[in-house]
């Protein structure tokens, strides 16, 4: 087990240029994750960590060992992909022991090492089927255990989940962080659903268009955001965003009216404000928002406001009293929840 250092890597096909500098350092049995919107490029640096695409500028390391121009064979790596890409007329155990095979490694260490990770994987039962008898979650687990028993120094995940159901999903999400803390990996994964990133990761990295917007702990990312994308992009719901005037000292917009918190804020500038929908209680006394849609999903609901000035707002709620489509309602919270962006440059104000 080791780590991965990314130094200034850049990545471009022809002219065009999609990883722009990239400086990372992945620690030794760390759960990384890479998250951003399609496109941002997450895929395509893993891709590279693996070899499986070039590195046009800088360097990367696995452990002490330069890797930057090694052949994907030799870099102690294992990908699991978006697709299972199993063998169909193999069975579980001949799946998952047929990299070893065609290495030449000998039938009883194959069998000792197949046996382990399927324990691990608790797929002792289902070894001498083909995957045309197995369910989805499984036949994910198959190809993770396929990685498993090359022993690798890191794991690296593309978007494993987003052919299963949602059920599966939580399933496999569970899986997956159970096995980070049983083997004790560096693993490296991507995927574009932050909830994935806040559940499992011990490290996030935001990205967006080939550049890292944010790197931290899951809480450190949702907490203290350095910028409008990040903070939109970590939480669900999405934070809410406003655009506001700051006048003697308060927040004004047509909705509400707030002490400004952020001594960067002065008379007369224009910023953004943040809030999560945790963090606004309806007034049900107020009559400033109209509730276009609510959504009860049991526990809790979200309530879809519209300000007067065409603004939206979506609100959590809980408990036995809750706003209904049409009602006129007015929005409490605490200043010092709400955070402040540029309003050109869109980074936060502290």
């Amino acid at each position: 087990m080791t780590g991965v250092t990314l130094n200034n890597v850049i990545k471009r096909y022809g002219d065009t240029q999609v990883i722009h500098g990239i400086d990372l350092d992945i620690e030794d049995g760390e759960f990384c994750v890479f998250v951003g919107p399609s496109g941002c490029g997450k895929s395509t640096l893993l891709r590279m960590i693996a070899g499986l695409e070039e590195t046009t500028e800088g360097s990367m390391s696995i452990g002490t060992r330069d890797v930057t121009h090694e052949d994907p064979s030799q870099r102690g790596v294992a990908m699991v992909f978006q697709t299972y890409a199993l063998y169909p007329h193999m069975t579980v155990e001949e799946n998952m022991g047929f990299g070893l095979k065609m290495n030449g490694v000998p039938k009883a260490q194959v069998r000792e090492k197949v046996g382990k990770a399927s324990d691990i994987l608790k797929l002792g039962d289902y070894l001498k089927r083909k995957p045309k008898a197995l369910s989805g979650g499984q036949r994910q687990r198959v190809a993770i255990g396929r990685a498993i028993v090359r022993g690798p120094e890191v794991f690296l995940f593309d978007e494993p989940l987003s052919n299963l159901d949602a059920e599966l999903r939580v399933e496999m999400r569970v899986e997956i962080a159970r096995l980070h803390q049983e083997i004790g990996a560096t693993m490296i994964y991507v995927t574009h659903d932050q909830v994935e990133a806040m559940t499992m990761a011990d490290k996030i990295v935001v990205l967006r268009a080939g550049r890292i917007e944010q790197v931290g702990a899951p809480l450190e990312l949702y907490r203290n955001p350095d910028n409008k994308f990040v903070a939109g992009f970590i939480g669900s719901p999405s934070m809410n965003f406003l655009d506001c005037d700051v006048e003697n000292g308060m927040l004004a917009h047509p909705a509400f009216a707030a002490p400004v918190q952020s001594p960067v804020a002065i008379s007369g500038a224009q910023v953004c404000a943040g809030i999560r929908p945790e963090h606004i209680t309806i007034d049900p006394t107020g009559d400033t928002m109209k509730v276009e849609l609510t959504e009860a999903l049991g526990g809790v609901s979200y309530a879809y406001l519209r300000a007067p000035n065409g603004d939206r707002l979506i609100v959590e709620e809980r408990g036995d009293e809750r706003s209904r489509e049409g009602d006129s309602v007015g929005i409490t919270f605490e200043p010092h929840r709400v955070m402040l962006f540029d309003a050109q440059t869109e980074a936060r104000l502290r």
